[in-house]
């Protein structure tokens, strides 16, 4: 059925009036966003790569060892000495190593034993021995009988948070992370270790300095604190087990605090078929056409125009990244990274609203050719 010639030059008018208004509309409203293309984009506002903790190789951490014949604070120790070769007469009398770092033997007195080996220990003790004039020629054999713990509390991403005792040896941040079981699915990059102030604590980096690099300390931050309050060291799994230098040592009394990762959430709107919030992966990188995918596609094949609305930190306004679909298709680079917080929007143009249009009048217009009987 034809279309009278005045209501086609109707129809012509209104559609030439709507693309006018169309083209106003969408060129005003944005003036107090700050605007860019994605390769114009300052580094700043780049969305920073997914720390991936799933891939840590935790054994990295562990860079360095104590000895088990190392003796130290809080130890008790076997000693046993004799006197008489002949009748191999002997007394093996317990000594508990003090916080002063000295232990209190029988006869002889305070000998200071912290940091020596079992070897060692054994010669200071002969040593003071003579000295004190109590034995001639002793023979002084020295054996660990039990081993000071740390008492470490874990908390945050972690498959089993409590708190654990972990021997004097192996009290590192690898073991503690073992001992409860391991990083949680939800588990973020960070982690924290709290140390109350308390007479006597060692002050961090934890890292004994004789087992570790002197600069342990480079992946650390430290958190200013009053005397009285506790100390913090915030150390980076993915950094520290890709420099394997993550061996920190921890005391009694340490808090971890393994951290969560906040869900990573963005908004889909404007011309796709399914808008909404969508949740990407934790610990994977998310892109633009991923997420038009999500929202199941776009509604109209030509619209290529996509507003990419960020927020930055300290900022009261958002940034506006414009990026075209057709050109994230063809180059990576142009495939922005998203970030947590985005708002994607799929663009009405002068171009899609024709479109639209169109494809409206067309179906309108087979409709109304259908014979209804």
């Amino acid at each position: 059925m034809a279309i009278p010639a005045e209501r086609s030059s109707a129809r012509q008018a209104v559609l030439q009036a709507a693309i006018v208004v169309a083209c106003v509309a969408l060129g005003s409203g944005c003036s107090r966003y700050r605007l860019y293309r994605v390769g114009d984009l300052p580094p700043e506002l780049v969305a920073a790569p997914t720390e991936n903790v799933e891939t840590v190789d935790l054994s990295r951490l562990a860079t360095y060892a104590v000895s088990n014949e190392l003796i130290d604070r809080g130890d008790v120790l076997d000693v046993t000495i004799v006197t008489n070769f002949g009748t191999l007469a002997s007394t093996t009398t317990p000594v508990r190593v003090g916080e002063d770092g000295t232990g209190e033997v029988p006869l002889v007195g305070k000998v200071r034993l912290a940091g020596l080996e079992l070897e060692s220990a054994e010669q200071a003790i002969a040593t003071a021995a003579i000295q004190s004039g109590v034995y001639r020629s002793p023979h002084v054999t020295v054996t660990m009988k039990r081993q000071r713990v740390s008492r470490v509390t874990v908390i945050g991403a972690v498959s089993e948070p409590g708190v654990y005792e972990l021997p004097r040896g192996d009290s590192s941040l690898l073991a503690a992370i073992v001992a409860a079981g391991g990083l949680a699915e939800e588990a973020g990059p960070d982690v924290e270790i709290r140390r109350p102030v308390r007479r006597g604590g060692a002050p961090f980096p934890p890292v004994p300095p004789q087992h570790g690099p002197s600069d342990s300390n480079r992946l650390t931050s430290y958190a200013e604190s009053s005397e009285a309050a506790p100390r913090t060291l915030r150390v980076n799994l993915v950094t520290a087990a890709k420099e394997g230098s993550g061996g920190y040592f921890l005391e009694d009394g340490d808090v971890v605090m393994v951290t969560k990762r906040e869900p990573k959430t963005i908004h889909v709107m404007g011309l796709v078929r399914k808008p909404g919030q969508y949740e990407l992966p934790l610990n994977q990188d998310s892109y633009l056409l991923e997420a038009l995918s999500l929202a199941g596609g776009r509604t109209l094949e030509v619209a290529d125009s996509v507003w990419v609305i960020r927020r930055v930190p300290g900022e009261n306004e958002p940034v506006r990244i414009k990026v075209s679909v057709r050109e994230a298709k063809t180059s990576g680079e142009s495939n922005l990274r998203l970030a947590a917080g985005d708002v994607v929007s799929v663009e009405e143009t002068p171009l899609t609203f024709v479109v639209d249009t169109l494809s409206r009048f067309v179906r309108v217009g087979l409709s109304s050719s259908l014979p209804l009987f």
